[in-house]
């Protein structure tokens, strides 16, 4: 009876399409989530995320969960994750992705996993960065730690959804630096993000961690800008 209760005042809804969500329905309706466009990238061994960072950053191991396109379905997701305070959304992709590396042997020799950072303003008026419950789910999965202490951003910039390539290009610059980095000396690291698209903001990250005694640099993220 309270079950029902609960979902006739506060229905639970599909964060894609807003239709009611059934029973054993979680984040996204059936229909939904067989539309996702999964790359199945780290099962085919596939180097297109590693092709977009190509000849600037050396990466081990580099995946998406997903594919990204304008007005499409996985862009909703990211705008309800980022913007509108859904951070179950992250949870539910880090869950999905950390259980399908945790099957694939290059992914199990990874240390610690450490999120792409927020600025410190941005952290304080959004309460949340978009992609912390990602990278915990998925370093749980891997049973690799989870550090988001290391990597910091230093520098302020605004959003990046409606700007062209080359502006988000330039925007990225010299945002990053490491502030400790003893714990960290000879591990695999994972670095996650939500989305990746020119690659600026993983070469930046990368080129901060890479200084970091001899350790090994691997990307994931939820989707990939097609």
């Amino acid at each position: 009876m309270v079950k029902n209760l609960l979902n006739l005042f506060f229905p639970k809804i599909c964060e894609a399409c807003s239709n009611m969500l059934i029973d054993n329905e979680l984040i996204l309706c059936t229909f939904c989530r067989h539309q996702l466009p999964v790359t199945n990238f780290h099962f085919d061994d596939s180097e297109a995320v590693k092709n977009v960072v190509y000849g600037r950053v050396k990466l081990e191991h580099a995946t998406a969960l997903l594919h990204f396109s304008k007005k499409g379905i996985v862009q909703e997701l990211l705008h309800n994750l980022k913007y509108r305070g859904h951070e179950h959304i992250g949870e539910f992709f880090g869950k999905w992705l950390g259980a399908e590396l945790s099957t694939i042997k290059a992914y199990k020799s990874i240390d610690v996993v450490i999120p792409v950072p927020l600025y410190k303003s941005r952290l304080r008026k959004r309460g949340y960065n978009q992609v912390a419950k990602f990278g915990k789910e998925i370093a749980d999965s891997i049973n690799a730690d989870y550090i988001d202490t290391v990597l910091v951003k230093d520098k302020a910039t605004k959003t990046q959804v409606f700007k062209g390539r080359l502006k988000r290009w330039n925007d990225d610059g010299a945002l990053f630096s490491i502030a400790e980095n003893e714990s960290l000396k000879g591990k695999h690291i994972l670095l996650v993000d939500d989305i990746i698209t020119t690659g600026a903001t993983a070469e930046n990250c990368a080129t901060e961690l890479l200084k970091i005694n001899n350790i090994k640099l691997s990307f994931a993220t939820m989707a990939i800008a097609d």
